[in-house]
Parts: structure tokens; C-alpha cells; sequence
């Protein structure tokens, strides 16, 4: 089976608010088994025109993993708090 992994670019509106969402994303990290990869962290760009913000990647063991995290009702929480305080951008991968 081969591993997954949610990778987020997060432009963040609202600094005091997202907090919010960080405290109800990490209960849902852990309630799902996420390995936080990376989670925030200086970015430097190699190639491209990309301009990317605050950078999340989470692995999974499978993608129905990662999908059952994205719909999990402890991330609807952390969805709600984030509201107005980011933009999202966000996709599953399957990796090794």
C-alpha cells in the first residue's frame, strides 16, 4: 500500500484567528495518525514563478487515509475556525 500525503500552501489573513485553526488542526492530525512532515518554515523557491506562503505537508498511510481526515468531523472543526482567517489551498498525493 502506498503512502499519502496532503500538501497545503496557506495564505493566512487573519495571524490571531488561524491560531484557532492551528489548535483544531493539530486535534485532527492526531486523531487520524498525520506525521506532520512539515508545518510552517522558511521557503525558498528553485524554479518557477511559484510564491508560495506557509507551506503543510501531512503523510498518511493511504489516500483514503488522508480523505477520511479531510472529512472527519474533527476537521470540520478546525475548517470552521480557519474561516476568513486563510486561504487554502490544498491537495491529496499518493507517494511511496
Amino acid at each position: 500500500m502506498s503512502s499519502a500525503y496532503i500538501i497545503a500552501n496557506v495564505e493566512v489573513t487573519n495571524p490571531t484567528q488561524y491560531e484557532e485553526y492551528k489548535k483544531w488542526s493539530s486535534v485532527a492530525m492526531q486523531a487520524h495518525g498525520a506525521e506532520v512532515c512539515v508545518r510552517g518554515g522558511k521557503v525558498s523557491v528553485l524554479e518557477g514563478d511559484w510564491e508560495p506562503q506557509r507551506i503543510v505537508i501531512l503523510k498518511f498511510p493511504s489516500v483514503e487515509a488522508a480523505n477520511k481526515f479531510y472529512a472527519s468531523a474533527e476537521y470540520d472543526k478546525a475548517r470552521a475556525a480557519r474561516a476568513g482567517a486563510a486561504i487554502m489551498r490544498m491537495i491529496v498525493v499518493e507517494g511511496l
